[in-house]
């Protein structure tokens, strides 16, 4: 990782042209704008690489951007390591965006009209639920696979190793932050610690660092690339931990008296907070998103159960640790951070739509295929029709029983006749077989269809 240039001093700039050429100054700051030709709010280390406007050199350019970003920049009531306030600024990119994130993570999310979709809906939605949880844990090396991790979640096992109890606990971690969501819970000291401690538990070389601020007499851990060891961030002092946290927290419930902010925006901010803060031994990362969809679930946002972040902050991990850099080689401006974290959202919102519509498509195709063979009875039919529209919930023989009011030696034949027609897979736990829709249903299923035909 590659460290970004830091721009030249605005003031140094400033001084240097008034003295050398006033007329360059004063086209500098006539033709000032906070963003380029294209909206994009340019750090300087993507800005020098570029042809400056209206013939203007590389230094004109850049005191203009500065001079502009500083006139109307909001100060935020969180600093650095050196004392000096975080700041953003209110661009049209910001607002546009927000806008489109409000019409679509406070509404519903529309599927075509099949009603088998629409039964099955909330099992698909959780399927996305879980890709953040998966994807959230992979960030932090965990070496699971998704198909284990979805078993894992579906049947209650017990995790058999570490990267298994990370999936465990960032998927509880969900859970916790949709119910504190729910209940509009203001965020306070104690319950970031659980926070953690859920994000955690179990997974730490120390146990006892579960829930637990790092201590004076640990030694402060820093966050460095891990591909080449490149130091990108030392946290602050852990004697200023509980006054920093003590005003996130404020900050998160609202009570900074900084004005209005949109919620978006302020989850957004506490992301990085805490990621900056860097206050536990290990889990800082998966406690930073927790935050995040906690503060928008308690925000109205609900569809924030369901979209992942953390899917597209792990497509390009480098993208996410420049713009984090960029706020610290930058005075501070956290511009670049919810602009990229907005765009992240975006993408993500944008695929869960694409999911549901192509689970909604599935489902119709399945329904169709379903009506065209002839291999299987009533009871057969039935049985798959409930496993499509909850794929969670597994058939049992004693479940094909009662629904069906058949004895045992019925039930047993239609269920194994279902594995044997690769369309059911078949599992023990404990003394029971439990039934779930094979992997390649709707291949299988339009094999059987031509078989009838």
């Amino acid at each position: 990782m590659k460290i970004p240039q830091s721009p030249p001093p605005w003031k140094e700039l400033w001084n240097r042209l008034a003295d050398q050429s006033p007329q360059a100054l004063e086209k500098s700051l006539l033709h000032a704008q906070a963003v380029n030709s294209g909206g994009r709010y340019l750090h300087w280390d993507e800005m020098r690489h570029r042809t400056p406007p209206l013939d203007m050199t590389l230094e004109q350019w850049w005191l203009g951007t500065a001079v502009a970003r500083r006139s109307f920049s909001r100060r935020l009531p969180c600093s650095d390591v050196d004392g000096r306030n975080f700041k953003y600024c209110n661009v049209d990119l910001i607002q546009e965006t927000t806008h489109w994130i409000d019409q679509q993570a406070s509404g519903r999310i529309l599927a075509d009209d099949s009603s088998l979709f629409r039964r099955s809906a909330n099992y698909h939605l959780v399927g996305a639920l879980l890709e953040e949880v998966i994807t959230s844990s992979q960030l932090e090396g965990a070496a699971t696979t998704r198909s284990v991790a979805k078993e894992l979640i579906h049947t209650g096992r017990k995790p058999n190793n570490k990267d298994e109890q990370m999936v465990l606990n960032n998927y509880r971690a969900m859970e916790a932050v949709i119910e504190w969501g729910n209940e509009k819970n203001a965020l306070d000291l104690d319950l970031l610690l659980e926070l953690h401690r859920i994000v955690t538990i179990d997974t730490l070389e120390n146990p006892r660092d579960a829930g637990h601020l790092q201590t004076s007499d640990e030694d402060r851990v820093s966050v460095y690339w891990l591909d080449d060891d490149t130091l990108l961030h030392r946290p602050p002092r852990v004697a200023e931990l509980g006054n920093r946290l003590e005003n996130l927290c404020k900050f998160v419930n609202g009570g900074n008296s900084e004005g209005f902010m949109h919620p978006v925006v302020r989850a957004i901010i506490a992301h990085f907070w805490l990621a900056y803060d860097h206050p536990f031994a290990d889990g800082n990362g998966r406690t930073a998103r927790a935050l995040f969809y906690w503060v928008l679930l308690r925000s109205g946002y609900w569809l924030a159960r369901y979209f992942s972040i953390s899917s597209i902050l792990q497509q390009v991990p480098a993208q996410y640790a420049r713009s984090f850099l960029y706020v610290k080689t930058d005075d501070g401006d956290l511009t670049y951070f919810i602009a990229y974290h907005l765009r992240v959202i975006k993408r993500a919102i944008s695929g869960l739509s694409e999911y549901v519509q192509r689970k909604a498509s599935e489902m119709s195709r399945l329904q169709s295929l379903l009506e065209a063979t002839c291999t299987l009875n009533h009871r057969q039919v039935t049985a798959l029709r409930d496993a499509l529209k909850d794929p969670s919930q597994p058939q049992t023989f004693r479940s094909h029983m009662s629904k069906n009011r058949v004895v045992y030696q019925t039930a047993r034949t239609d269920l194994s006749q279902m594995v044997e027609l690769g369309l059911f897979s078949q599992r023990r736990i404990g003394k029971a077989f439990y039934f779930t829709p094979e992997e390649g249903i709707e291949k299988r299923l339009g094999e059987l269809a031509k078989e009838t035909e």
